[in-house]
């Protein structure tokens, strides 16, 4: 089972064959797995790839997939592609299905007192509701929200997304700062009722992670066969400039 990652010290060959274990040839690119709990990351996905695994919540998150990246930046070995998965809660959604984050928002920003938008991060230039870049074909499309906080109940009620998570908003800003797409899965592993308990959560991850490994292996075909589709309607189109310049290998078509 692979630990939760712990940074080494870099500038030795040792260091820098532990990062590059996490970046995989995978449908022709050079793909880098990423996921926040060993519990997630069930037979079926280790029979396919070995994750960088953060941790949970944003912070753990920013904190490790920030230093993979910025290694792999300074030795010329950025991936070409960012894959995180894992589970989500949803009060919406079918448990155990598996969606495709087709946008992210950071519910824990909140500088209404100042005269901000909820979910505004003041002076960025970023929108509160980023879309992701790219469409996965075959695989249902749903819009997230992350924070540090465990969902259930009522607490729903206040959130507009499909579902929740506590890491993807936090990969996708690292991404974006080494102009590396994302495609963010996520599979429904609580929602329907109260959690109380961890049982509640993992009580269908060893399903979710089937279904996770039928889903990475569309994104393997899409990126084999060119049909991999480019998202548009971006309320900032410079928003993702130099991460889909950077992807033109990828030979994707343009969405409608």
């Amino acid at each position: 089972m692979t630990k939760i990652m712990s940074v080494p010290v870099q500038g030795t060959s040792e260091d820098a064959m532990s990062m590059l274990q996490y970046v995989h040839d995978f449908g022709g690119k050079k793909v880098l797995f990423v996921m926040a709990s060993p519990s997630e990351y069930g037979p079926h996905l280790q029979a396919m790839f070995n994750p960088l695994i953060t941790g949970i919540g944003p912070v753990e998150a920013a904190v490790v997939v920030s230093a993979v990246l910025a290694d792999l930046s300074l030795r010329g070995a950025l991936p070409d592609l960012v894959v995180s998965l894992g589970s989500a809660g949803s009060a919406k959604l079918v448990q155990t299905e598996i969606y495709q984050a087709v946008s992210v928002g950071y519910r824990d920003m909140d500088a209404s007192a100042l005269g901000y938008a909820k979910g505004q991060t003041p002076s960025a230039d970023f929108p509160i509701i980023i879309p992701l870049p790219y469409h996965v074909p075959g695989i249902a499309s749903a819009s997230l929200s992350t924070g540090a906080n465990i969902v259930t109940g009522s607490a729903y009620d206040d959130i507009d997304a499909d579902m929740v998570d506590m890491e993807s908003f936090a990969i996708l800003r690292t991404c974006q700062r080494f102009a590396v797409p994302l495609i963010g899965l996520r599979g429904i592993s609580d929602g329907d009722e109260t959690v109380k308990q961890v049982s509640d959560w993992t009580r269908y991850l060893h399903i979710i992670d089937e279904k996770l490994a039928q889903s990475v292996r569309l994104i393997e075909a899409a990126l084999l066969q060119g049909n991999l589709v480019k998202t548009t309607g971006h309320p900032d189109p410079g928003l993702y400039k130099a991460d889909l310049e950077r992807t033109v290998p990828l030979t994707v078509k343009s969405g409608d």
